[in-house]
């Protein structure tokens, strides 16, 4: 005598297989910057989490590197949790993670002997889950590595921020090479934002997105964080318009 509905158990093993075979991907969370021009290149509509992404700056300076970095801290920023931000190198300065609000009562600092060992704690970190952001800071990241990492943000939903930074010039070159990262950027430092009195203005940074999985490259004039983790989109100088569009605070 048949029964009504599906078989429970068969169901089950049906799903099974037809996640080990990829055929079923589960819908992954976004954290979208709050501006529509950049949210709309984005598939979902922001920085998938579940995933790792690739931060460097376009050139191989330490002003550029530092961008990048403060780029990244502030998409941490926006998150809800701790950070935990990997790194080899004891040069980072927290305050001015603060001012682009990530504060130091949420970052965890994992300070490791040798970047394999980030590459360690970066990937222990991912698959612990429950935190806002997973931060390393690495010179190369090989494919294999790259994988891996990706491989444990997917298992927990973590949101992976990779930042590439370089001892010499010669290293830059690694960040042309393949990665796992569902998207890389690249942010150069530009003029700050003209005041009408004599000042300094807001910083301005170029963001490239360089590569993204199922989307297109793009570059953007970008205002630099604010002390909400939140950038804005400068206006097309020809339009003669100073005025800035701001993201939303999403954290």
């Amino acid at each position: 005598m048949a029964q009504n509905g599906a078989n429970p158990i068969i169901s089950d093993l049906r799903d099974r297989i037809q996640h080990l075979d990829g055929a079923v991907t589960r819908p992954k969370a976004v954290l979208p910057f709050g501006v529509c021009e950049i949210d709309e290149r984005l598939p979902g509509g922001g920085l998938a989490c579940g995933a790792i992404h690739e931060f460097a700056g376009g050139g191989a300076g330490a002003v550029d590197g530092a961008a990048a970095a403060l780029f990244a801290a502030g998409i941490a920023a926006r998150t809800k949790g701790k950070v935990v931000w990997c790194l080899a190198r004891p040069d980072l300065f927290a305050p001015a993670l603060a001012q682009v609000g990530l504060h130091p009562d949420r970052v965890i600092y994992v300070e490791a002997m040798k970047e394999e060992y980030v590459l360690e704690a970066c990937e222990e970190a991912l698959r612990f889950g429950g935190l806002g952001a997973v931060v390393a800071e690495l010179v190369r990241l090989p494919m294999v590595a790259s994988r891996r990492l990706q491989l444990a943000a997917e298992g927990s939903g973590a949101l992976g921020l990779m930042v590439r930074r370089w001892r010499r010039q010669t290293e830059a070159g690694d960040f042309g090479h393949p990665t796992a990262a569902t998207s890389r950027w690249r942010i150069s430092v530009l003029p700050s934002d003209p005041l009408p009195v004599p000042g300094l203005g807001r910083a301005r940074w170029l963001a490239e997105l360089i590569r993204i999985k199922a989307g297109e490259s793009a570059d953007f004039e970008i205002g630099a964080c604010d002390a909400q983790g939140r950038i804005s989109l400068f206006s097309d100088a020809g339009d003669g318009s100073d005025q800035t569009r701001r993201s939303v605070h999403t954290g």
